[in-house]
């Protein structure tokens, strides 16, 4: 694609004219499917950070949930992907599009690490599961302690998400998604401050309490009968 064809923000990040129209049109059709389809609601959309950096912590329940997520926020967001997603021309082309970049499987090798600091470093927000795997029971899992030196080094807050029903519309177990009322609740942003003073241990235990919380919120507004 032409160099006067892409746009470069302050995040260093290449966009074109089309993945950026991509992304912000999509997004509306997401939010109509999910509104009718899903009976999508979210709770919290006041805690998005207006500007600057936030590193995103969110449950895992299913394959659907980066579209999730992306529809709560008017600002664009940056996926951590699995390298192997990256394998397939087409898909990465698709997956690049939602602004997704590719790190190791097992843990956060090197260069995934750079990309992530890179982007939250100039005014971006990622997001992350570290849970590290889809939830088996659709609740909360314990989470895995990489996410606190990248915290740390990026010196940004963490923004708590988390999302009911996504694991009844699409278990792991289910080759296809089902209609099922979608709920997601965002957290207020830990501080750098809270953030710097907190050891590994004691913050991996209050994101995953945030996240405890948020699901709650949005497990509340979910049909009685499950």
């Amino acid at each position: 694609m032409p160099v006067e064809t892409r746009h470069v923000g302050r995040s260093g990040v290449k966009r074109s004219w089309f993945g950026r129209a991509v992304y912000a049109s999509s997004r509306q059709v997401f939010r109509l499917i999910g509104a009718v389809c899903f009976r999508y609601k979210v709770l919290g959309r006041e805690h998005w950070p207006d500007e600057g950096g936030a590193l995103v912590c969110a449950n895992h329940q299913s394959y659907l949930d980066p579209i999730i997520i992306g529809c709560t926020c008017d600002r664009p967001l940056n996926y951590m992907a699995r390298k192997s997603l990256f394998r397939f021309g087409l898909f990465r082309w698709v997956i690049g599009l939602y602004n997704a970049f590719p790190v190791e499987r097992e843990g956060m090798g090197i260069g995934g690490l750079k990309e992530t600091l890179r982007r939250l470093k100039h005014g971006e927000m990622v997001v992350i599961f570290p849970e590290g795997t889809r939830t088996e029971d659709g609740f909360v899992r314990n989470l895995q302690p990489g996410f606190c030196a990248v915290a740390r080094r990026a010196k940004q807050p963490i923004v708590p998400l988390a999302m009911d029903g996504a694991y009844d519309a699409w278990p792991r177990k289910r080759k296809l998604p089902k209609f099922h009322p979608i709920t997601v609740a965002i957290g207020e942003p830990i501080s750098v401050e809270t953030i710097q003073s907190l050891s590994d241990e004691a913050l991996v235990d209050e994101v995953h309490q945030r996240l405890v919380d948020c699901h709650a919120r949005a497990r509340a507004t979910m049909p009685a009968a499950r």
